[in-house]
C-alpha cells in the first residue's frame, strides 16, 4: 500500500507533524504551498480583514496553491494535514483537492490546533472529493512521538 502525507503549514507547526509522520508512515511527503505565502498579518485572526480571516468568512473561497504536479495515482492512503482554522480546514485545503483526482482514494485528516476540534472538517471537505472516503483522523498537537503516531497508524483501518 502506498502511502502520502500531503500538509498545508503556515506557521511551521503541521510541517514538523508532517515530516515525522511520514517518517513514521514510511509516506512520501508532499507540501501544499500558496500562491502567494501568509504573512503574519495574513494570520492574525483577531483582524476581521486579514487574509485567513476574509477568506475563511468565505466559504468559497479557493486560494491558489504553487504550481506543483502530484500524481494522486501512485496512491492508496494520503493523509492530510493542516492548521484548525476556525473550527475546519483552511479553504486551501479545498483548492488541493479540487486541483487534483482522489476518486477511489482513502484521505485521512490530521491537523494542528491551538484549542479547537476538527468541527465540520469533513463536512466541508468532502464536496471537494467527492468520490473519495475522507475520514476525519487525529488532532497531533505539541511534539508526537514515533511510538505515538506508530500506535495511531497501528489503530487505523485501511
Amino acid at each position: 500500500m502506498k502511502k502520502l502525507v500531503a500538509y498545508f503549514s503556515a506557521s511551521g507547526t503541521t510541517k514538523r507533524v508532517a515530516e515525522r509522520l511520514s517518517k513514521v508512515a514510511e509516506a512520501d511527503l508532499f507540501e501544499i504551498v500558496p500562491k502567494v505565502p501568509y504573512t503574519n498579518a495574513d494570520l492574525n485572526w483577531m483582524d476581521k480583514k486579514s487574509r485567513s480571516s476574509l477568506e475563511m468568512a468565505d466559504k468559497s473561497s479557493r486560494p491558489e496553491i504553487a504550481a506543483k504536479s502530484l500524481d494522486t495515482s501512485k496512491y492508496d492512503v494520503i493523509f492530510l494535514g493542516f492548521p484548525i482554522w476556525w473550527y475546519v480546514a483552511p479553504t486551501i485545503i479545498n483548492t488541493f483537492l479540487e486541483s487534483y483526482d482522489f476518486s477511489g482514494k482513502k484521505i485521512i485528516l490530521f491537523a494542528t490546533s491551538g484549542g479547537s476540534g476538527f468541527g465540520q472538517t469533513v463536512k466541508f471537505l468532502q464536496p471537494s472529493a467527492p468520490k473519495a472516503a475522507i475520514k476525519e483522523g487525529k488532532l497531533l498537537n505539541g511534539n508526537p512521538t514515533d511510538a505515538a503516531l506508530s500506535a495511531w497508524l497501528k489503530d487505523l483501518k485501511f
